[in-house]
């Protein structure tokens, strides 16, 4: 519990940590916005494609224009101000830069500036989940090896629900569940950027479609970014998927314990040790009362008569049997938050969160019967969505990874809902992230699935 004070020092020592935020969309300004208000911090440059959309978010993150003004980084470093550039690789190139925070979401550029990073000594905030699923336990590896540190984004859930397992695991207890919650209905798999504003306006304050990514948007609704977002949890964590992926059961923040646990002892898991994501909406599409949509939680099994006893003594929010228990954030705020991540590996050589095995993958699934000829348009878009597997099972069948999917070119028909595999599609030429992924997967071997809870 010492980081601002740590921070603190930094700044009397005038000895701040240097940061450099690769991609300046929603989550970057959030953090931005906090940023030039943390002591021993200083934002030396931001690269984004789009500068002139930088200037109007760091303006809507209070920065007044003299501060993003420097000509160049050694200008920045020199005066205490910011440079935006276009050109991401000569900002992480500097020796002079402490963390690089990459927030692309474009999970091939990620795994290309994390290893930018990587190679020019600087420790990595990896915002960008789709990079992290993709090639993370690797990318980890290579960054250890290098003596810097790979980190997941604190304030973004996966990193919140892997301190909620840490902290489980840390006070003996055995994690039977963790996850997040969500809004979902089973036909939301088959939204498009072009049908999804249909469903947005019925709980977003937002009156223009244009004003924000609509295929980034359908990515929460669709199934992939809880897709993405679990599989994050599991590799750092070492839980496993279950079978068919994530079923998205509605449940309130009070009745966790109760539906995130085995099905034989009356839930609605297939085993133990696993990831869920729970339903804000009813599947007659009614709105749960105390939902979590904005939050995480864990579930815990009491290991003793005794615990089971403090359970509920404490109210630990017990199931009906007393046998497991449940704790939960209600809300996370993403970039808002994402300081502790820049000060834990700055200041302590430490992540928040971290890939440590490939025991979870991310596949992608056909929205509707797709046809020779087409070419595949990613996550969130008009063609495929994300489902959790289990890595084994991914591998082994030769799936088509989510992040990979932008862009192929499928050479043989497929079947609304069925899984892509690598035959479906034209790989085409192998690049940067298409061969990090085959390494990992080479490098870590899938987890043997254990045995599903029996009904």
């Amino acid at each position: 519990m010492n980081l601002s004070r740590m921070l603190n020092q930094r700044a009397a020592n005038n000895k701040p940590v240097r940061v450099v935020m690769i991609g300046c969309g929603k989550f970057a300004t959030m953090y931005l916005a906090q940023a030039r208000r943390t002591p021993g911090i200083h934002v030396a440059g931001i690269a984004d494609l789009d500068i002139s959309r930088a200037k109007i978010n760091l303006t809507a993150a209070g920065w007044p224009p003299e501060q993003f003004s420097a000509a160049t980084l050694d200008d920045a470093l020199g005066s205490g101000r910011t440079v935006l550039s276009e050109n991401a690789s000569a900002l992480i190139s500097s020796g002079a830069i402490d963390v690089v925070i990459e927030a692309t979401g474009m999970p091939r550029a990620g795994i290309s500036h994390c290893r930018q990073a990587i190679a020019a000594g600087h420790h990595i905030v990896m915002v960008n989940v789709e990079a992290d699923v993709l090639a993370g336990p690797l990318l980890a590896r290579e960054a250890a090896r290098a003596g810097v540190v790979y980190s997941l984004a604190w304030g973004d859930q996966p990193a919140l629900i892997c301190e909620h397992i840490d902290w489980a695991r840390s006070c003996g207890f055995e994690v039977t569940a963790a996850g997040k919650g969500t809004r979902y209905l089973p036909d939301y798999h088959s939204l498009t950027p072009d049908t999804v504003w249909a469903v947005l306006q019925q709980y977003l304050d937002i009156d223009d479609p244009e004003s924000i990514n609509l295929q980034m948007f359908n990515s929460f609704l669709d199934g992939s970014k809880s897709a993405i977002e679990m599989t994050a949890v599991c590799n750092a964590t070492g839980l496993i998927p279950q079978d068919a992926g994530l079923q998205f059961p509605s449940a309130s923040r009070f009745e966790l314990a109760d539906i995130c646990k085995p099905s034989s002892d009356g839930g609605v898991l297939t085993r133990s040790g696993t990831t869920e994501v729970v339903s804000s909406l009813t599947r007659a599409g009614e709105t749960v009362a105390h939902h979590l949509a904005m939050g995480t939680f864990v579930v815990i099994q009491a290991g003793s008569d005794y615990a089971r006893q403090c359970l509920r003594e404490y109210h630990m929010l017990p199931d009906k049997t007393g046998q497991y228990g449940a704790l939960y954030r209600p809300t996370h705020m993403i970039g808002l938050e994402l300081g502790v991540s820049i000060a834990s590996v700055a200041l302590r050589g430490e992540p928040t969160g971290q890939p440590m095995c490939f025991s979870s993958d991310v596949v992608a699934i056909a929205k509707r019967d797709l046809k020779i000829g087409e070419l595949l348009d990613g996550e969130g878009g008009h063609c495929v969505f994300g489902r959790q597997m289990p890595s084994e099972k991914s591998v082994s069948a030769r799936t088509v990874p989510l992040g990979l999917s932008a862009g192929m070119r499928l050479v043989r028909n497929v079947a609304s809902g069925q899984m892509l595999c690598r035959d479906d599609v034209d790989v085409g030429t192998p690049d940067e992230a298409t061969l990090a992924r085959d390494q990992m997967v080479s490098a870590f071997a899938p987890p043997k699935i254990p045995p599903a809870t029996q009904k």
